[in-house]
């Protein structure tokens, strides 16, 4: 896998070169192409803000870095909203009422808009919200929310991305069911490994989180992966089990996900795919620590996957 890191990590802060510096230099000593994902989110990468923007298109366009949109999770019209991991989502392109879906949709695209600028390759979209149910009205929105952005993305040269997530229209099986109803071939995947181990049930799951059976069936539609850690269903606090973890053992707050089987799924991926670190920091965690415990991830992701591999039980 490719190296890829998230500017979740820095998501408390607003986004400026420096950070993207330190995340570019985590990647460096592992060679290959690097992947920055930018978190569309007012507060931390304001994509309504002209001079924002062109900072962040300046030293994308100036440096050896690929960039992917991780599409607006929140619906605010401030950029100074008050923000902690406690607050929930609430952007959802598929919500039953009409006008919530239309103010989605529209800020989606307003943080697109920003590819004029910006070279993004990809963007990562989110069907609904952790509650979502999987029924023939929420896969009725589901098509005409990706027809509506497919069209306004594709001008701009943007690959859109569907995420796999906690609730039921996403789930890997489902969102496939989606691509190959509307046909959009030019659509594919972004597999979130913390999501999929959140997803396995507590009793027999697959010592890989399922990550095996989701390549089987999503196969070469999985463009990238993104590699966080958790405690799982069984995490003590509900509000609280999406954790974005450093993954695996020997890295900081490490959860329950097994990296080494993890890796030797992730095998029959292609060398080119990005793996996405999308972790999570303190506010106070300094610039160079997040750069140092990327490093480690890097290194040891990379040790699992060149690791014989052992049959998952």
């Amino acid at each position: 896998m490719q190296p890829g890191l998230s500017t979740y990590v820095f998501f408390q802060h607003r986004l400026h070169p420096g950070l993207l510096d330190a995340l570019a230099a985590a990647g460096a000593p592992h060679g290959g192409t690097m992947t920055i994902e930018v978190c569309a989110a007012r507060h931390h990468f304001d994509y309504t803000d002209a001079e924002s923007v062109r900072e962040i298109a300046a030293w994308f366009r100036s440096s050896d870095v690929r960039a992917v949109l991780h599409q607006p999770i929140y619906l605010s019209d401030r950029a100074d909203t008050q923000w902690s991991r406690h607050v929930a989502a609430n952007l959802n392109l598929i919500a039953p009422e009409k006008s919530h879906r239309i103010a989605a949709m529209d800020e989606v695209k307003r943080a697109l808009e920003c590819a004029e600028q910006v070279p993004f390759a990809e963007a990562v979209l989110h069907l609904g919200l952790r509650d979502s149910a999987w029924d023939e009205p929420a896969i009725e929105r589901s098509l005409t929310a990706i027809e509506h952005l497919q069209a306004f993305a594709s001008p701009l040269g943007v690959r859109l991305l569907l995420e796999n997530l906690q609730n039921e229209v996403a789930t890997p099986e489902h969102l496939l069911y989606i691509l190959q109803s509307g046909h959009f071939d030019r659509i594919d995947i972004a597999l979130d490994l913390g999501h999929l181990h959140l997803a396995q049930p507590v009793e027999d799951a697959p010592r890989d989180s399922g990550v095996g059976a989701a390549i089987a069936l999503l196969g070469k539609r999985i463009a990238q992966v993104h590699l966080h850690d958790n405690h799982g269903p069984l995490a003590p606090h509900v509000d609280m089990k999406d954790e974005h973890l450093w993954p695996g053992e020997g890295t900081p707050g490490g959860g329950t996900i097994d990296w080494a089987a993890v890796s030797a799924s992730l095998a029959a991926l292609p060398a080119a795919t990005p793996g996405i670190l999308e972790v999570a920091c303190d506010r106070d965690e300094p610039a160079e620590s997040v750069t140092r415990k990327a490093e480690a991830a890097f290194r040891k992701l990379a040790e699992w996957q060149s690791a014989p591999s052992t049959p998952n039980m």
